[in-house]
């Protein structure tokens, strides 16, 4: 499976098997998070058979059961945190996809106090990601159209790609609040509102960058 495979096949999953994550798909995953943390100076964090941050009262709320594997996103506290933890939380977690896993963003339904991640002085812990093999493989969600999120007069086929990937994108409550502005061969991303908007933009940027082939403007 490919990266823009993985695109369309990745769903939001909350239930997982009791099935650990063979030891070959879990070193793929380890170089992927010590990529991004090269790249970006984050703090990422692969943490396996561990399934005390999903017990307790938050997780039964989010209808999670069966996590004992999670990615946190770990970072030196800033305003770009939240988009950073977006743009390379997606990254590890379309690799997870392509390798038979699931995932869930998370943001508020685990235990912060229970999770495993190591946070450094300076750092902060965004959000989490959790992993593993889902009971089933998630559901579709409602979309909006890509002239909801840009303005598509004579778009040419790449942008068009970038916009139909970005759509497929997580955002928290399915909120899809960003919009893409495309001057000739210059495309920028905003956020439009709405909580962990940040995190939303991050992730939307990168499926639009694998899609389009095109760097986004900071």
């Amino acid at each position: 499976m490919t990266i823009l495979e993985a695109i369309d096949a990745r769903h939001s999953v909350r239930q997982y098997q009791n099935r650990p994550i063979e030891p070959e798909k879990k070193a793929a995953l380890q170089a992927e998070v010590d990529r991004c943390n090269e790249e970006s100076g984050l703090h990422i964090q692969l943490i396996t058979d561990e399934p005390e941050a999903f017990t307790g009262t938050m997780a039964h709320y989010g209808h999670f059961t069966g996590v004992s594997n999670y990615i946190a996103l770990v970072g030196p506290k800033s305003k770009t945190l939240g988009e950073q933890a977006g743009y390379y939380g997606e990254r590890i977690v379309l690799l997870a996809q392509t390798l038979g896993l699931n995932t869930c963003w998370v943001a508020l339904t685990f235990s912060k106090r229970k999770c495993k991640a190591v946070v450094n002085k300076g750092e902060k812990l965004a959000l989490v990601i959790s992993l593993g093999y889902g009971e089933t493989q998630g559901h579709e969600r409602p979309s909006k159209t890509a002239a909801d999120v840009a303005d598509m007069t004579d778009a040419p086929d790449w942008f068009r790609a970038g916009i139909d990937a970005a759509l497929k994108a997580p955002t928290a409550v399915n909120q899809q609040r960003f919009r893409f502005i495309r001057d000739g061969e210059a495309v920028k991303a905003e956020a439009t509102g709405g909580f962990y908007s940040d995190v939303d933009l991050g992730i939307v940027k990168y499926h639009f960058e694998v899609a389009s082939g095109r760097r986004i403007e900071s």
